[in-house]
């Protein structure tokens, strides 16, 4: 559900005019969340929100403006869409708390005050949620409550949120946190393995009534999506070949998936030994942060004289569109207890937490960690300081969830991963020297005279964590050539090494970024090479049209 709203969240920003909200028709802001939610969803709840926003948009229709009776009428017919979806509606889940949600907008459709009408549905549907394990015995044997219908809830308190605190809904989007919430086992006898997904493009798809009926012969726990010329479908089966043939069958195949859910059961039930926690600056992509359960600490971001935490209530694309605009921003490290919440956080699910961080020369995020972790119980925290930042950083944690998954202890990974970030390093340029100056990195008048010469400074992450200016060169193509000079004398120095894991980060230029990592992939063969937007945070500094390489070396090993 979090990766499904998150698609919605991103399309809905991308609006044109998404800046000034009140500027959007409302009509357009709804389809832009329906549709995106019908690409992004994942999961059995992910597309089950998905119906419901289907349905949602359908019944405001064109309404520019909505009161309560409209969001009532809306909020029924998602209600009814989801629930006309399931192949086996199941009660004690999300479409229970939906409907009792939709019951209670009902009778609150004359409320003239929006803030009351949520307040009223968030009440109903939490208490919807508690009675949950009485309606599905899987549920009442786990002593928890269904994670979708949950997960249904946290989406109404959010909205309330919204209209309570105002744009920056403070609290609204946590820590993602264990907690006492569980998908309904299926029963024995309905036990498949692969929760399989495919969406399917075509002029003349079948219906979605025909499409479900079809997938029965495959397995259970069927939804459909259906919209326009798209076709989603999910089923927990244990042939997902035989659905993705179906698939190609109706159309052009856009998607598959197949998760292991007995896999993913497992290792849900096992206690990790290791934990993982990075500060936002990490710069690592969304689906590592999510398959490899990675906790992140937010830096504060202050833009146009607001607070935001980076990439939690921040996207990098929503900034670059702020930096374009000529917002000036600002940063701040996260504050110990910030590091003390995320510790306690990953320390529910696995028995010691390492946190690599940004370098120490960088910031003083390294201290606040350091601070934090002495206060943690047990000596359970281990910090180390990466030296580097960005996916410099990020190339590190990765390591460090290697070493853990292959049985390492925590003292002899921290070991490692010092040992490796000595042979490891990164190199950079900027587009322009604005963002420099602003930051007080760059004099005014050697601005002036770089602007002017069309110099572009390239900047490497030194072995102490330091970063220091160590060419400038005649324009962008110049910066490029001398920075792949730079990696390729980096590898020379340690007589080309045979483990290497790469990263490029780029300041909102993905096209160049991809057209680079393939590149680097033909001259390197490295194994494994990551594509990743700056985060805010670093963006701050750098400015849109920035961009690095960084180098992780892993031969050898002192384990």
């Amino acid at each position: 559900m979090c990766l499904t709203l998150r698609a919605v969240a991103q399309a809905v920003r991308g609006l044109d005019g998404a800046s000034d909200p009140n500027s959007l028709p409302l009509p357009r802001v709804t389809e832009a969340m329906a549709q995106a939610s019908v690409r992004g969803a994942r999961g059995n709840s992910g597309m089950m929100l998905s119906q419901f926003l289907l349905g949602f948009q359908e019944g405001l229709g064109t309404d520019l403006r909505a009161v309560a009776a409209d969001l009532a009428r809306a909020i029924r017919t998602g209600f009814e869409r989801l629930q006309s979806s399931l192949d086996e509606p199941v009660e004690g889940t999300i479409l229970t708390v939906a409907r009792e949600t939709a019951d209670e907008a009902g009778l609150a459709k004359d409320e003239p005050d929006l803030r009351v009408f949520m307040v009223r549905l968030v009440n109903r549907a939490e208490a919807a949620l508690q009675r949950t394990p009485d309606l599905l015995a899987a549920l009442k044997t786990a002593g928890v409550v269904d994670a979708g219908a949950k997960g249904f809830v946290r989406f109404l308190e959010g909205v309330k949120r919204l209209i309570e605190d105002g744009h920056v809904a403070e609290g609204a989007v946590d820590r993602l946190t264990p907690n006492a919430a569980a998908q309904a086992e299926v029963a024995a006898d309905r036990d498949y393995r692969f929760c399989t997904e495919i969406m399917v493009r075509g002029p003349s798809l079948p219906p979605a009534a025909d499409v479900r009926k079809a997938l029965r012969a495959f397995g259970g726990s069927i939804v459909v999506l259906q919209t326009g010329d798209l076709v989603k479908a999910h089923v927990h089966t244990d042939s997902p070949e035989a659905v993705f043939q179906l698939g190609a069958g109706w159309g052009t195949v856009e998607y598959t998936k197949a998760d292991d859910m007995r896999a993913q059961h497992q290792a849900l039930q096992e206690r990790r030994p290791i934990a993982f926690v990075s500060d936002t600056a990490c710069d690592l992509p969304d689906d590592l942060v999510v398959q490899y359960d990675i906790g992140l600490i937010p830096t504060q971001l202050i833009v146009d004289e607001r607070a935001y935490r980076d990439r939690l209530e921040l996207t990098a694309t929503e900034f670059f569109a702020r930096l374009r605009a000529g917002l000036d921003a600002s940063t701040s490290q996260p504050t110990p207890q910030a590091f003390t919440d995320g510790y306690a956080d990953a320390a529910r699910a696995a028995d010691h937490v390492i946190a690599v961080v940004v370098s120490r020369a960088l910031s003083g995020t390294c201290a606040n960690a350091e601070a934090a972790a002495r206060r943690f119980n047990g000596g359970r925290v281990t910090v180390v300081n990466s030296r580097s930042a960005s996916l410099g950083e990020g190339m590190l944690v990765l390591r460090g969830v290697e070493l853990a998954a292959a049985g390492w202890a925590p003292e002899t990974i921290a070991r490692e991963l010092e040992r490796v970030r000595s042979q490891s390093g990164g190199f950079f340029t900027v587009d322009n020297f604005d963002r420099l100056v602003r930051s007080g990195r760059v004099g005014r008048g050697r601005a002036w005279l770089g602007t002017k010469l069309n110099l572009k400074p390239v900047m490497v992450v030194t072995p102490e964590g330091t970063i220091e200016a160590t060419a400038r060169v005649r324009g962008a193509a110049g910066a490029r050539r001398r920075i792949l000079e730079l990696l390729d004398r980096a590898f020379e120095d340690q007589g080309r090494p045979r483990e290497v894991r790469l990263g490029v980060v780029h300041g909102d230029i993905p096209e160049f970024a991809e057209v680079l990592r393939a590149e680097l992939v033909g001259r390197y063969q490295p194994k494994q090479c990551l594509v990743a937007p700056i985060t805010p945070v670093i963006a701050a500094h750098a400015g849109v049209g920035a961009w690095g390489v960084f180098y992780q070396v892993e031969d050898g090993t002192n384990g």
